[in-house]
């Protein structure tokens, strides 16, 4: 088996992908597809709900576990596409359709990877993922086939990055706050306008610098991303009503960021959910080594993937660019796919994670 060959049939099974609707929630029958696939290939895939594995043979409990993970779900498409975004067109070196590049190129080249790479013997246990709901970080990606994995010591997770190492990704924290004041008449002066006093709250989340700063990741960053208030023009407003993004930077857990927030600022503040924690990996870990001395470069992603629900070291990359993904005529390189495909079989063929890795 040759890298050109794999990567001839991964182009055909992405163009499969692309022709099957698979957005957030509703992947079942692009996961159908993946399952069928990879019975075709000879092995024995497993399943739950719209999650698919396999496990390369010989399996060894004694050895550490590289998972290879991507996602076969899709944001929605818009309404600008000059095409079908379900039919995969092909012009030169691009492709495009829905999800070309955000991950099913990725996707299909880990695939290709995995076939290629568990055809040798390796110093560790090898696992193919591909999963649902990344785009919502819903409670049936990949974080819920987790206790079926066994222990993993380290993920490869295939996003658009360039082929170049996400050694850290932001997390996301979603705050929801409150400002109280008290109703009266508009045409009076009565009453405390709830609007007024947010202001000060407002421009809080605007100048705020939290102290730590990643060297990959920079500050915390955080925006007031939506507001509400007031019934009726001549009623003050008893209450305002606000939401912040706040990315996170590896220095900080989500649960810590919030407790700072609610210690300095003056207002009801509530977290959606603490689950999409920042990541970061070594620059020492082996698999950073690795690519470094392949002339791969480590970079801070300042978007959210599964990293954030993979409670082990991780490092986030694959082919494409994250600037094309959800976008009108999403695309991905044909030369992309294949050189992802090199890439990711240099970076793991023969890799071996000392015990600082594999216990870690």
């Amino acid at each position: 088996m040759t890298v050109d060959q794999v990567f001839l049939e991964s182009v055909e099974i992405l163009k499969m992908l692309i022709s099957t609707p698979s957005l957030s929630r509703d992947e079942k029958q692009a996961a159908d597809k993946v399952e069928e696939s990879l019975v075709k290939m000879g092995y024995q895939p497993q399943r739950r709900k719209n999650n698919c594995w396999v496990v390369a043979p010989g399996y060894d409990a004694g050895r550490p576990t590289i998972l290879l993970n991507s996602h076969i779900d899709t944001v929605k498409a818009s309404d600008n596409w000059d095409s079908d975004p379900y039919t995969p067109v092909v012009d030169g070196d691009r492709l495009t359709g829905l999800g070309s590049n955000d991950a099913g190129g990725p996707l299909v080249a880990l695939l290709a990877a995995f076939r290629f790479l568990a055809k040798k013997k390796q110093a560790y246990n090898l696992i193919f993922a591909a999963t649902a709901e990344e785009e919502v970080s819903g409670v049936n990606n990949v974080g819920s086939i987790l206790s079926e994995l066994g222990c993993i010591d380290l993920a490869i997770v295939g996003e658009p990055t360039r082929m170049q190492m996400a050694v850290a990704e932001k997390g996301l924290l979603v705050i929801d706050g409150v400002v109280y004041g008290k109703s009266g008449h508009a045409a009076r002066n009565e009453g405390v306008n709830a609007i007024i006093e947010a202001l000060p709250v407002l421009d809080f989340f605007r100048d705020y610098r939290f102290s730590k700063v990643s060297p990959f990741l920079g500050e915390v960053k955080m925006t007031v991303t939506g507001i509400n208030a007031g019934t009726q023009h001549n009623v003050v407003p008893d209450r305002c009503t606000f939401m912040v993004d706040v990315r996170v930077n590896e220095c900080y857990s989500n649960e810590e960021v919030f407790n700072i927030l609610k210690e300095l600022v003056p207002c009801e503040l509530s977290a959606r959910s603490f689950r999409l924690n920042s990541s970061a990996i070594s620059q020492e870990h082996a698999v950073v080594l690795r690519g470094k001395s392949i002339g791969l470069e480590a970079f801070g992603s300042p978007t959210t993937s599964d990293q954030a629900v993979l409670p082990f070291d991780t490092l986030k990359i694959g082919p494409g660019d994250s600037a094309r993904s959800h976008t009108p005529n999403e695309y991905i390189l044909l030369s992309e796919i294949r050189q992802g495909i090199a890439t990711y079989i240099q970076l793991l063929d023969g890799l071996e994670l000392g015990a600082k890795e594999a216990l870690a």
